[in-house]
């Protein structure tokens, strides 16, 4: 049996939730299951066949999203064919940008933004050759400190 681990996003609004991440990330909506009182108990979504579930929030059992709680130490990082083109578009359908979309030290692009349900991303664009390690390591030297 395999190991893993899925993130499970709790959103004021599960549906419109699904709507965004479908729409602007790609995500593929793979079950839904939905209560007598409206609200979604739990949903799959896959992108690129990783799996995210998620679910309305459930203040009576403590499950509150980050626009309840106020915010979230959590981020996620998305790799996308066109972070700008990725990031333009979720801030169509309402997403607020963090960190505007820029080429990073390796080589990529990428920017950070908050989805309209209060949780952080990193939508992240891999350069199309991949910057050697070494060379890496000698670009970034006076800002960090890489160990394998």
């Amino acid at each position: 049996m395999g190991h893993g681990l899925v993130p499970y996003l709790c959103c004021s609004d599960a549906a419109s939730a699904i709507g965004f991440y479908t729409s602007v990330f790609g995500a593929v909506e793979v079950q839904r299951w939905t209560a007598d009182d409206g609200r979604i108990e739990h949903a799959e979504l896959e992108f690129d066949g990783e799996k995210l579930f998620l679910a309305d929030e459930h203040p009576e059992i403590g499950v509150r999203g980050p626009r309840t709680l106020g915010g979230t130490p959590v981020s996620f990082v998305l790799t996308v064919p066109d972070a700008d083109a990725t990031v333009a578009a979720a801030v169509r359908a309402g997403a607020a940008v963090e960190r505007p979309v820029t080429d990073q030290d390796d080589g990529s692009r990428a920017g950070w933004l908050i989805d309209p349900f209060g949780h952080r991303w990193n939508l992240h664009t891999p350069p199309s050759e991949p910057v050697p390690v070494e060379r890496l390591r000698e670009q970034v030297a006076d800002k960090y400190t890489i160990t394998d």
